[in-house]
């Protein structure tokens, strides 16, 4: 197998402390420019319990400006189901992402949890992300 084929997509360039932390937590994660838009996709995400998989491909769109401009939503490959059939909210719209099709995970920040620059990066966005998968079963 070629390097080509093993090296992982670095279409962009990350900040040191979202390049260390993806490094040391996810194998695999990239960055791909698809169209004009920028992402971080991160193969065998790991969903929590309730899910019909255990992982998926998770990605995140970058928008110009980031970290100073805000992480928003997730986008899950592929599409997340509740094993006990209840319809997940919000789930509905699709995005095509380099050629594959991801389920759009519409979840925002609030007024009271709002975009921190400075603080908030990739790691505090996927926190964020581990707790709507969680929330999800609180319903």
């Amino acid at each position: 197998m070629s390097d080509v084929a093993t090296k992982p997509r670095r279409d962009l360039v990350l900040p040191p402390d979202d390049t260390t932390f993806l490094n040391a937590s996810y194998l695999g994660w990239q960055t791909i420019r698809d169209g004009n838009a920028s992402w971080l996709v991160i193969p065998d995400f790991p969903v929590c319990d309730g899910y019909k998989v255990q992982s998926a491909t998770a990605a995140l769109q970058l928008e110009p400006g980031y970290p100073d401009t805000p992480i928003d939503m997730v986008y899950f490959n592929p599409p997340l189901a509740r094993t006990d059939g209840k319809t997940i909210g919000a789930t509905g719209n699709t995005k095509t992402i380099n050629g594959e099709s991801f389920q759009r995970w519409s979840r925002h920040r609030s007024p009271a949890n709002p975009w921190r620059p400075g603080q908030d990066n990739i790691e505090s966005h996927l926190l964020l992300v581990r707790h709507w998968l969680e929330r999800e079963f609180a319903k």
